[in-house]
């Protein structure tokens, strides 16, 4: 049996790095954001039925989807981003569950998926039962707002509106089987995936 970690935590905790270090250890990784990007490609079904929706306003100029126009879009309106999240969010899963059965058929040992909004989705749904460990990466949100300070030139104001929308710490830490503590440097943080590859190696093996 190929057993499953799905891999979360808030905006800028350091998922990205986490998930890197497990792809250098030879495990398999399985980003929904990348798989998000894919299903709303040019030519694909996703981006068809979101420019039926909003509009050429949320296109570029080579008809490529134009996230931040349609991240302002639905940031502040809960039928639109409801409408977005039940068109994207079943394409994703079954996606994901292709690329984790594939990874069954090939006999891995474990694999990692990465749902940065695992907190805020998983409930109502069966997704829990595809998982058999839940990883948190956890930062404090002081980190997180310097993080996305940095990172992408937030304001103090836009990183804290970007960590309330999402699930609080203590949501994200209450389903989690593993946290990750990133508060300070990626060398704890390696070591600290370096040991969970091998906890999960050996649980996987049974």
């Amino acid at each position: 049996m190929t057993y499953h970690v799905v891999l979360t935590g808030g905006v800028a905790s350091g998922k990205s790095a986490a998930s890197r270090y497990f792809q250098e250890l030879g495990v398999t990784v399985i980003d929904a954001d990348i798989i998000a990007r894919e299903v709303v490609a040019i030519g694909s079904e996703g981006l068809k039925a979101i420019t039926e929706y909003f509009g050429a306003a949320v296109l570029h100029n080579d008809g490529s989807l134009d996230r931040k126009a349609l991240r302002n879009i639905v940031f502040d309106n809960k039928q639109h981003r409801e409408w977005l999240n039940q068109l994207l969010h079943p394409m994703i899963r079954h996606k994901m569950k292709s690329l984790r059965d594939e990874a069954k058929d090939n006999k891995e040992l474990y694999t990692v998926s990465v749902i940065p909004l695992y907190a805020e989705t998983i409930h109502g749904t069966n997704e829990a039962l595809q998982y058999q460990r839940v990883l948190v990466v956890d930062s404090s949100e002081v980190v997180q707002q310097e993080r996305l300070m940095q990172r992408d030139g937030s304001s103090v104001e836009q990183a804290e509106a970007l960590i309330k929308a999402q699930a609080s710490r203590q949501e994200r830490l209450l389903i989690a089987d593993d946290v990750i503590v990133n508060h300070s440097d990626l060398q704890s943080l390696k070591q600290q995936v370096i040991n969970l590859d091998r906890q999960y190696r050996d649980l996987a093996r049974g």
